[in-house]
């Protein structure tokens, strides 16, 4: 899941971006049942085009650990771009 515009708030006073409580307790809720969890803020999401999102995808898994397998453009997707 990317998290959109209503999991964050801003701070007053700095203007910076943070994680609002009910998702900051989804992720505690998550993890304590042996979930790994990566999150993928909307505002680093959005502005990517399709393989710069493949690559913030495999970067946000890394990051907690996962390894899977590659992420791969189908046949389908390449002719969306068409």
């Amino acid at each position: 899941e990317v998290d959109g515009p209503s999991h964050y708030f801003r701070d007053a006073s700095s203007g910076e971006r943070l994680v609002n409580g009910s998702t900051k307790f989804k992720v505690r809720l998550l993890q304590a049942y042996g979930w790994n969890v990566a999150n993928v803020p909307f505002f680093e999401w959005d502005p990517k085009t399709e393989s710069e999102r493949r690559q913030l995808l495999r970067e946000k898994l890394a990051s907690i650990g996962v390894r899977g397998p590659e992420l791969k453009e189908t046949a389908s997707q390449r002719e969306e771009c068409v």
